[in-house]
């Protein structure tokens, strides 16, 4: 109307916002040709096992991928439906595919752990987070803690294990840490030694109840020194790696006592708490022997007649080679083999942090595979031959 002077500002009114789910569907697009790469799939991808990497437009590793019949797993990419599965997000975000063939679906296994392990993909970001067992763990903080897991922490000063169940494993780490005294809350809780506050300013007060029922020394709140609370973590290092029986001893006295004084239900709780730290033993006891009886040479066969040899240890793999058919390329692996039995036995402490991920590989592919088992021997076979 000619006179209405008010401005008209149409052009500046705001677009209604578009959810972030919604753009996905309607306005990424793939950064590739994804036909072109699927016909180069097509043509060039072999039905067999091998390691295969997604790459970006920049030649960087997205995603660490294996498969026993590598054409059939790579098209089944190309049928995911986006955004919904994984495989078409990969999809989505890549511009190359590139692939190794190797011997075996142990072999695959074993080089997409260790791929994985060296280029830190970002879609395998959550790769063997768990493999139906859990570890315990002991933290490296100015409070450890002592915790159930699946997979190692950037905070993790030492690992054991590992174990099967996770409900058993949880609640003997409670009780263990009742008994001892350690916290169990979230890392983010602040330590404050003894000693190490303010003399002067209001009291401190715990930052949960575990405290007021004697089962935690409240390093949250200055009640314990830190020469006495790392006593105490170390007395749970020790208990794990078989080195003490401290924690039982206490609660077989506590049973005992009880029992004496006619407080039969209260003994009744002890009795609960000797089972899951009996467990706890035998538990860690078995961990420590299946990982040293994961200690021999591997012949491994081919899909294609390339059979190879695995020098495994302790549940690591030192080394391979094509399997020696030649008397030359059998005596100087035989060499290679004493040299490592040569070497001395690694001790029964906690797990190395660099190869839980190998070792916790391994156990499970000889325990779904138990004819493997049959193609092992004994270091000593192998230098008696020689």
């Amino acid at each position: 109307h000619p006179r209405d002077r008010r401005p008209h500002h149409r052009f500046l009114l705001p677009v209604p916002a578009v959810s972030s789910r919604r753009a996905q569907r309607t306005a990424l697009l793939p950064t590739t040709d994804l036909a072109g790469l699927r016909g180069r799939v097509r043509a060039l991808a072999e039905n067999r096992p091998a390691v295969y990497r997604v790459l970006d437009s920049t030649g960087r590793i997205l995603y660490v991928g294996k498969a026993k019949r590598l054409r059939t797993r790579l098209l089944s990419y190309f049928r995911a439906s986006y955004p919904e599965d994984k495989a078409a997000r990969i999809l989505y975000a890549a511009s190359d595919i590139t692939w190794d063939y190797v011997p075996s679906e142990f072999a695959a296994y074993l080089t997409e752990l260790r791929q994985i392990r060296r280029y830190r993909p970002h879609f395998n970001r959550h790769a063997n987070a768990t493999r139906r067992s859990v570890l315990i763990k002991i933290s490296n903080e100015d409070a450890p803690r002592v915790y159930a897991g699946s997979s190692v922490a950037r905070d993790d000063a030492c690992c054991y294990g590992p174990f099967r169940s996770r409900a058993r494993t949880a609640e003997a780490v409670r009780i263990l840490n009742d008994l001892l005294g350690l916290r169990d809350c979230a890392a983010r809780m602040p330590a404050v030694f003894a000693g190490q506050g303010d003399l002067f300013g209001p009291s401190r007060q715990a930052g949960c109840m575990r405290h007021a029922f004697g089962s935690c020394t409240g390093p949250c709140a200055g009640f314990v020194a830190e020469w006495d609370y790392r006593r105490r973590v170390e007395t749970a290092a020790a208990f794990l790696e078989g080195r003490t029986l401290q924690p039982l001893d206490r609660v077989v006295r506590s049973m005992q006592d009880a029992g004496d004084s006619g407080h039969f239900e209260l003994a009744t709780r002890w009795r609960e708490r000797f089972e899951h730290l009996e467990w706890l033993v035998a538990a860690t006891s078995r961990a420590r022997t299946a990982r040293d009886l994961l200690t021999f040479v591997y012949r491994d066969p081919g899909d294609y007649g390339d059979d190879r040899v695995y020098l495994i240890r302790q549940g690591v793999v030192r080394t391979s080679f094509p399997y020696p058919s030649t008397p030359i390329e059998r005596e100087a692996f035989c060499a290679v083999v004493a040299g490592e039995a040569a070497r001395p036995d690694v001790s029964s402490g906690p797990l190395p942090l660099e190869s839980i991920d190998e070792i916790l590989l391994l156990t499970a592919w000889f325990r779904a595979h138990p004819e493997a088992l049959r193609r092992t021997t004994p270091y000593e076979e192998w230098i008696g031959s020689g």
